[in-house]
């Protein structure tokens, strides 16, 4: 077992705090306590394994939970009705005025508190404690986005839409994605970096050494999500934040040691208790809660991985198909760029990423279901809610006379058709057949 901090005071930590620190501290405990509440993702990495267990929703459960409060801030202090929405972005009006209604909680408890409490000269025993659940939650956040990495998931290979797309007609998210994506080594140790400052910090030992990981890599990933304008601003510079606050105590210390060359004390974490049994059993339910969410996060890594992560089986008929003769009610439509009738392609992809692409190099993403045995294919339009009934496209029955070759007969929304197609393989493309040298003679843009 790893052995407690040491809880002995020294004549320093005696002595009472500046005003401005108790003010900050009161200040910190609230709104930082209230975003570990109200940020739902925060509390499910500590279901670990059992994550499964929830439903989809769960991830803005406290969210919508406060929305009777945070709705009537937005509307009568931020002059703006929002509505949360369970789509992956956490910029959202409705998680903005959340954070305004946290900070404005914050500012008008501290006042409060500072009012109430002014002959209390310092809080140790209480930030320890709170020092420790920012660790956890900081710790569990870094675990979170680890292991989408470790295993990469979060920024899979390029889609075969993506090498499809002109660079130019790519957003800045999409850029960065597919940068990260297609180098999967390259995204792995990002992610091995975030594993071990999210284990770090539940070490005691080990936590300064994880918050300034932590910093380092939130720090570089705020930055990109502000540059390539990726939806999780509030939530990354939150975490740096707490990286930060972790790192405040230590400053000094670091300070003498990184920079001013000076001698330090050791870095040590707060003293929860004058009792050493106290500070053990805290220090191994720490440890037993980072490998929790280990597990937790390392499972959900695995399964995603093979359901739609770069380990996922290629679908029949996989591959990026192009349309050379297009028959729709015994019309032949050459491949003019102004039909707007005519497919252009025909792509199928893992983790159900199809589409079909029109003459002006427009996706269409669809559903699509392959009989191998009935040799049918049946497309069907995205359904505009999730319990919706998809609507049907179109349904063939196939031929593959050569491995390179298909034929669908059927008919696409109602009218007869019949489409002849030339298979592309995706590996000719640059990004995939470059690999890597180790002897240049020159730089190669392929």
């Amino acid at each position: 077992m790893v052995d407690a901090p040491e809880t002995r005071p020294s004549a320093q930590t005696l002595a009472g705090w500046h005003p401005l620190t108790r003010i900050a501290f009161r200040f910190s405990f609230v709104y930082f306590g209230l975003y570990c509440l109200l940020f739902a993702q925060i509390l499910i990495a500590f279901v670990g394994p059992l994550a499964d267990l929830l439903p989809r929703d769960a991830v803005i459960w406290q969210m919508r939970f406060a929305e009777p409060v945070t709705g009537w801030v937005g509307r009568n202090i931020f002059g703006v009705d929002t509505v949360l929405h369970l789509n992956g972005s956490g910029d959202q009006s409705a998680i903005w005025v959340m954070i305004g209604t946290a900070l404005l909680i914050a500012v008008l408890a501290a006042g409060i508190w500072t009012a109430l409490d002014r002959r209390r000269t310092e809080y140790r025993t209480l930030n320890a404690w709170f020092l420790v659940v920012i660790r956890w939650c900081l710790g569990g956040q870094m675990l979170w986005y680890a292991m989408t990495k470790v295993f990469p998931n979060q920024m899979p290979l390029p889609s075969l839409t993506a090498l499809l797309t002109p660079y130019g007609n790519m957003g800045p998210l999409e850029v960065l994605w597919g940068q990260v994506g297609s180098s999967p080594v390259y995204e792995i140790l990002l992610g091995i970096a975030e594993a071990t400052a999210g284990l770090l910090l539940f070490v005691p030992r080990t936590a300064t050494a994880g918050a300034l990981l932590s910093a380092l890599c939130l720090a570089q990933i705020w930055i990109l999500n502000m540059t390539f304008d990726v939806p999780v601003k509030i939530h990354s510079f939150t975490l740096l934040l707490m990286s930060l606050l972790l790192l405040a105590p230590q400053a000094r210390r670091l300070a003498n040691v990184l920079v001013l060359q000076r001698p330090s004390d050791p870095v040590t974490q707060p003293p929860l208790s004058r009792s050493p049994q106290v500070n053990r059993i805290v220090v191994a339910v720490g440890v037993l809660v980072g490998l929790w969410v280990t597990a937790g996060r390392v499972m959900v890594g695995v399964e995603d991985y093979g359901a739609y992560g770069n380990g996922a089986p290629t679908p029949p008929l996989y591959g990026i198909w192009n349309v050379a003769e297009f028959e729709v009610d015994g019309a032949v439509h050459p491949p003019l760029l102004t039909d707007t009738e005519r497919w252009r392609r025909l792509v199928f992809d893992r983790a159900k990423a199809n589409a079909y692409q029109r003459m002006d190099d427009s996706f269409v993403p669809v559903q699509a279901q392959v009989d191998t045995e009935a040799h049918t294919l049946t497309l069907s339009k995205l359904p505009e809610s999730r319990d919706a009934v998809p609507p049907l496209l179109a349904k063939f029955t196939y031929e593959q006379p050569a491995k390179d070759r298909l034929v669908l007969r059927g008919d696409i929304e109602g009218r007869p058709a019949r489409l002849t197609l030339d298979y592309k393989d995706p590996n000719s493309f640059p990004q995939r057949s470059r690999g890597f040298h180790w002897t240049q003679e020159a730089p190669d843009s392929h």
